[in-house]
């Protein structure tokens, strides 16, 4: 690399500075393993979504490495001082613009123009708003380089009427003024489609076997094919009639269906009538068309009669079974050809518009025109270029201090792109929260952070918006934090949401909390025992109570209860004096101990106590991470990011009293406190001691011989007595003979 870059560490890991527009334009120099991140989505993201969409220029939704090197390299050569983008200004001065080049001179000309087409002329400056508005820059013209023109592009009313015709037949596209129009695609299609749909007529035209009644003959088709199925159907009973005289009752149904319909209220197109043969069933019988015929289907047979019987086979009332095929096979060529129809889309302007259209020169005009609207499309992709300037103006050095560096968020005093905005819950507020799609998809990879993750669903009642959040707790302790707790979630823009904390990954928030984990444990396990005894006690007490109502209306008398053991008492008594005992030398040998020691033993004895969960939850606390919670909303996160504990303290903040508050100590609702159990423990404590004294011997010459320490005991209660059957030390007086 020979250009030299300079480089900070946050996170524990060195980020590169990006201080002047030569860092943006020489990023292409930049070894991509010092780049924070090598991708990042283009959705979800506090961030405007358009300038990503141009910062992407393969459209897959992704923004990569070599397409934030192009846009910086782009950036910094259209600007005559390409320090401008630090400043993310959002007009772009016309003087800034770099016109030495030749897309440069392109896109200030485009510039003007656009500012011209707004009525600015005397702008020194074109603002976003100027060059998004694409309708309005082109409002004016009719002519855009967008190759779709509107109907009004044309300046006679025969080739109006024809682009009119197009869009009738094909839909419209919009242009870039918002009129609708066509393209060069729909045009084409169009007139070949009209010339298809000529063609196809002119193979029956003068045909008299494919229309023999000339523009009549579809008339007479859709009438044969209206009763087509049913007509079939009445000659083929008619045939099985003939066949065998029995089946005449059955072919013509029976009565009882007959006295069903008559249970209802009948209309003529009633589906049980439709079902009906078309006339009654007999052997070698014609097919009346006009009298004693299905009255669902009376109408289709008058229309057979006169479109179709009456033109091609006389004024017949009534069709024999060959008159019926005979009118089938003068209609079949027709049915042929309908069939290879070409250019139904165009039918509907009908062919004597469609063969006017073909005849005249509206293609050629047409073609034309939309010739004339493409030539202008370098000025107006300038124009688009304008735009993309403006944006990448405002927002690229933003864009580059959340991926090439994570500048904004370990700077603290700019939310990062990825940062949703903040969760207030539980007396706390929790700045790094990010949207996310999956919970239980995120949760995944998200819990490898080692942070402690709590997703939020927010909800704005008055709008029914909803978003769901993923919220990092880096401060205070884990105690009210539990499903359906909720909260107030304030996006970026400051909307206000409910929040529902709906899932838990839980992990160390901090080493207070881990310091006082175990006592807290401890509590939580006595009360559990005492819950536990006391609903033991109270299930004993109703079922006692339950066996003396029993008893009393007369039932089996209850169990005698057990009397205690004398065994278990002894256990329970050696147990306590054990624990009197082991108390009893503890304070004994604390309050041995010189004044200024006694302190000093019990903050051993508590670090003692807290110090393995305090060093697992440091550990665990060193490692939290921020590349998995990114990756799992799909970036490509190419560094540790780690969030140490000032760091990660800074992200959540606990609830203070502001400096010079005044505070009241006296709460009027407080518990009075009893003093019980402060007596309760001085005279376990003060028990403790007294046995250990007494169990040392201290208190011996202070009481009568019975109860001193050498009378329980014996005089020797403290010397070493060895095994029974162990072997004496080698010297001992007790040893045996030769030992």
């Amino acid at each position: 690399m020979s250009y030299k870059w300079k480089f900070f560490r946050a996170g524990g890991f060195d980020q590169v500075k990006l201080e002047s527009g030569a860092d943006l334009a020489n990023l292409d120099q930049l070894d991509q393993k010092l780049w924070v991140a090598l991708a990042c989505p283009t959705t979800g993201l506090e961030f405007d979504s358009r300038t990503l969409d141009l910062v992407d220029t393969d459209k897959d939704g992704r923004v990569r490495v070599p397409e934030v090197i192009a846009a910086a390299k782009w950036a910094t050569s259209l600007l005559k001082n390409p320090d401008d983008l630090l400043k993310g200004s959002p007009a772009l001065p016309l003087a800034a613009i770099n016109d030495t080049t030749p897309e440069g001179k392109q896109i200030l000309a485009s510039a003007k123009q656009i500012l011209a087409n707004l009525g600015k002329t005397d702008a020194t400056a074109i603002g976003l708003e100027d060059a998004a508005d694409t309708v309005k820059i082109f409002a004016a013209t009719n002519f855009n380089g967008d190759g779709i023109i509107p109907a009004d592009a044309a300046s006679d009313d025969a080739t109006k009427a024809v682009l009119a015709d197009i869009m009738a037949c094909f839909g419209i596209e919009n242009d870039r003024s918002g009129k609708p129009g066509i393209g060069q695609a729909k045009a084409d299609k169009f007139f070949a489609e009209a010339q298809a749909h000529s063609d196809w007529w002119k193979q029956a035209e003068g045909d008299k076997n494919i229309l023999p009644l000339g523009e009549a003959t579809a008339a007479a088709s859709a009438a044969v094919n209206a009763v087509k199925v049913k007509a079939d159907d009445f000659f083929a009973r008619c045939q099985l009639a003939a066949f065998d005289a029995r089946a005449v009752s059955a072919l013509n149904r029976s009565e009882s269906e007959y006295v069903a319909l008559a249970g209802k209220d009948l209309t003529v197109n009633a589906a049980e009538i439709a079902s009906l043969p078309l006339a009654q069933i007999a052997a070698g019988k014609s097919l009346p068309l006009l009298d004693g015929v299905n009255p669902a289907w009376a109408a289709a047979l008058a229309t057979l009669q006169t479109a179709a019987v009456k033109p091609l086979l006389g004024g017949k009332n009534s069709l024999t079974e060959a008159d019926w095929n005979s009118l089938n096979a003068k209609l079949a060529p027709f049915e042929t050809w309908s069939a290879g129809k070409v250019g139904a889309t165009v039918e509907k302007l009908g062919l004597k518009r469609v063969r006017e259209i073909l005849a005249g020169d509206a293609k050629v005009k047409i073609d034309a025109l939309i010739a004339k609207d493409k030539a202008l499309e370098p000025e107006a992709n300038a124009i688009a270029a304008v735009e993309k300037l403006i944006r990448f103006n405002r927002d690229l050095y933003t864009l580059c201090v959340n991926f090439v560096s994570f500048k904004n968020f370990y700077s603290r005093k700019i939310p990062a792109i990825f940062q949703a905005g903040r969760l207030y819950l539980d007396q706390r507020s929790c700045d790094l929260c990010l949207t996310v799609e999956d919970a239980a998809k995120h949760a995944t990879m998200a819990g490898l952070a080692g942070a402690y993750l709590a997703y939020v669903d927010c909800v704005r009642k008055a709008t029914g918006e909803k978003l769901s959040i993923l919220a990092i707790f880096s401060q205070g302790d884990d105690d009210n934090l539990m499903l359906g707790r909720n909260g107030i979630f304030y996006d970026r823009k400051g909307n206000d949401y409910d929040a529902t904390i709906t899932k838990i990954v839980a992990n160390p928030i901090s080493v207070r909390q881990a310091f006082f984990a175990p006592y807290k444990k401890l509590a939580r396990f006595i009360e559990e025992q005492v819950a536990k005894r006391a609903a033991t006690a109270d299930a004993t007490a109703t079922s006692n109570l339950q066996s003396a109502a029993s008893a009393t209306a007369g039932g089996p008398p209850p169990a005698a209860s057990n009397k205690i053991d004398t065994g278990t008492l002894a256990a329970i008594g050696l147990v306590l004096t054990t624990l009197m005992g082991a108390l009893g030398v503890i304070f004994t040998k604390l309050f041995d101990l010189p004044k200024w020691e006694i302190p000093l033993v019990i903050v051993i004895i508590v670090i003692g106590i807290s110090m393995p969960s305090v060093i697992m939850a440091w550990l665990q606390l060193r490692k939290r991470n921020l590349g998995p919670i990114l990756d799992a909303n799909g970036w490509a996160v190419n560094a540790k990011a780690k969030m140490n504990l000032p760091f990660g303290a800074s992200l959540t903040q606990i609830a203070t009293l502001p400096p010079g508050s005044q505070r009241d100590l006296v709460d009027p609702f407080a518990e009075k406190k009893s003093p019980w159990p402060k007596i309760i423990l001085a005279f376990i404590i003060l028990l403790a001691l007294i046995y250990g004294w007494w169990y040392f011997g201290k208190l011996d010459k202070n009481l009568p011989a019975k109860l001193k320490t050498t009378s329980v005991f014996g005089t020797n209660a403290w010397a070493y007595v060895p095994p029974t059957n162990a072997v004496p030390p080698v010297g001992s007086t007790n040893a045996p003979a030769g030992k």
